[in-house]
């Protein structure tokens, strides 16, 4: 139960920011809204608000911004879609995905701000010692504000790092500060395993509520996942792609572990569907954005029921991929009856 109330919610919040974002662009730019959907399927709950209707529909699994002017036969109506110019269009058909990588930003600060905090590089003051560890045994604590690494000064946190990892299997000596008073701690740095240099087993001061640095680790982690997808693009990084069955497992599976990795995931989701519903593909807003942009270099539109035509066949391939890539999840995890 708690895998599918998180998943419903995770499918409806991502669905609502993408066409709610279509929806604001649209009545920014004067086109007129017939229904504004979350999820697909049989109507649950529907409401008329003035020439608007607000659905609620049966399956989270998508929804829909139906503006006047997406069919051919509502192009002679005053404030259809296709009346206003390719740049406002445009703007209309990219504003859900931007409104899906706003979320994810908005949550990574929500995360790094209120839950997780910051770590405070600028410092060298030790936020936490490790159980067991070279540093706890010569008897450091959490508070301790590193001054002297053998003697060199150290002012940032990346400095007590690099000092520390020098002296693998060496004895090191530190002079920190405590409580006004100055402490001299001598210590044998392990060496790590994987890297083979200098640890210690401190960790750095985090701190909740900082602004300006949750608000950059922010940008930073969002930058390092658009990179990654990037790399993913050209071939740097394989590609592994779930489907709704597996998005559900895995979304019920991190939500176990806690509010904070269930957030982390649903950003990541926001900003897959974002860049995905980028990509120049019919049915797609990035192939509609492909068509507005033959549009500009051709000098006129191209025939309403053409194009429309293209984005059904479009349409057929992405149910027929979500079906092939449903089926490849229930044989990774293993769900197929009589298996």
């Amino acid at each position: 139960m708690q895998t599918l109330i998180a998943s419903i919610l995770i499918f409806s919040i991502m669905v609502f920011v993408h066409e709610f974002g279509h929806f604001i662009a649209a009545r920014l730019n004067g086109v007129r809204v017939l229904e504004l959907a979350i999820g697909i399927g049989p109507k649950l709950v529907s409401r008329r608000k003035g020439d608007i209707i607000y659905s609620l529909r049966l399956l989270p699994l998508g929804g829909f911004c139906r503006m006047l002017g997406e069919s051919p036969d509502e192009i002679n109506e005053p404030g259809n879609l296709m009346e206003k110019s390719p740049l406002r269009r445009a703007s209309i058909m990219a504003a859900g995905s931007c409104m899906n990588l706003l979320l994810a930003l908005v949550i990574f600060f929500v995360i790094f701000y209120f839950l997780v905090g910051v770590q405070q590089l600028e410092s060298t003051v030790i936020g936490s010692v490790l159980p067991g560890t070279p540093a706890e045994k010569a008897g450091l604590q959490d508070g301790d504000e590193i001054a002297l690494i053998n003697g060199e000064a150290v002012n940032k946190w990346e400095e007590v790092v690099r000092a520390i990892e020098k002296h693998p299997g060496e004895e090191i000596s530190l002079l920190v500060r405590r409580n006004g008073l100055i402490k001299e701690f001598t210590l044998v740095a392990e060496a790590s395993p994987e890297s083979g240099k200098g640890k210690i087993g401190i960790a750095p001061l985090v701190l909740k509520y900082q602004f300006l640095k949750s608000l950059g680790s922010s940008f930073k982690y969002f930058g390092m996942i658009i990179g990654s997808f990037k790399d993913v693009l050209t071939g740097k990084a394989p590609l592994d792609v779930i489907g709704p069955v597996g998005m559900v497992i895995t979304i019920g599976t991190v939500a176990r572990t806690g509010i904070v990795n269930l957030l982390w995931l649903t950003a990541l989701i926001n900003i897959s569907l974002g860049l995905v519903n980028l990509l120049p593909f019919p049915a797609l807003d990035g192939g509609r954005l492909l068509f507005v942009l033959i549009e500009i270099l051709r000098g006129r539109p191209i025939d309403p029921e053409k194009e429309g035509m293209v984005h059904f066949i479009g349409f057929a391939l992405l149910l027929l991929l979500i079906l092939l890539v449903t089926y490849n999840d229930l044989l990774r995890w293993d769900i197929l009856p009589g298996r």
